[in-house]
């Protein structure tokens, strides 16, 4: 059975059309498909500070609160670790992913564990997975030099190993609600065609 692993990342509840999007799939797929859900935004990824990022390097003499944040590192990772594909939801805000893909980005980035460097540069060592990202916009932004989105994802899920990534486009969604139910319905049966 294939599994996965479904990001969230949208500040919106139930306004939000990347949490929509996901929501379709989950309830297509739940009774084919393993899926382990994150919801970041409702259950939000501590912020790296200097603290959490000497945890995460996982010395000897470490306070409870890294020994906390260390815990949940390693939980996320094993989330990547047990899945086949990765669908990542990742609107554009301020022409970039939120904050809250960000926190956990950070979380799981750890070398020795799912990247290493080497003589030849940093190694990925989560490969053999795909990743699915779901970028939802309010203006149109694909292939100009304002999305950053697609050329950060591609870097940070290349160094940890995943290259297979693909992605699904949903723009226009503050241009009209024609617009916006037109790019829905591309995304959606582009993103079932995907998983």
């Amino acid at each position: 059975m294939a599994s996965l692993l479904v990001l969230k990342s949208s500040i919106l509840g139930d306004n939000s059309s990347s949490s929509a999007l996901i929501d379709e799939l989950v309830n297509n797929l739940s009774n084919t498909t393993s899926i382990i859900e994150r919801d970041l935004a409702a259950h939000p990824v501590p912020v790296l500070d200097h603290d959490i990022m000497m945890g995460l390097r996982g010395s000897e003499d470490l306070n409870e609160g890294q020994k906390l944040a260390l815990a949940f590192s390693d939980q996320l990772i094993t989330e990547i670790q047990a899945s086949n594909t990765l669908v990542i939801a990742a609107p554009m805000y301020n022409f970039s992913v939120p904050t809250q893909l960000k926190n956990w980005i950070d979380l799981i980035a750890r070398a020795g564990v799912t990247f290493a460097y080497t003589e030849q540069g940093p190694k990925g060592l989560l490969t053999d997975k795909k990743a699915i990202v779901v970028t939802t916009r309010g203006g149109i932004h694909k292939d100009t030099p304002n999305d950053h989105i697609v050329g950060y994802m591609k870097t940070v899920l290349g160094f940890i190993g995943i290259s297979d990534v693909e992605f699904v486009y949903c723009e226009g969604l503050a241009m009209g609600a024609e617009t916006a139910e037109t790019s829905m319905e591309s995304a959606r049966r582009t993103l079932l065609s995907l998983v």
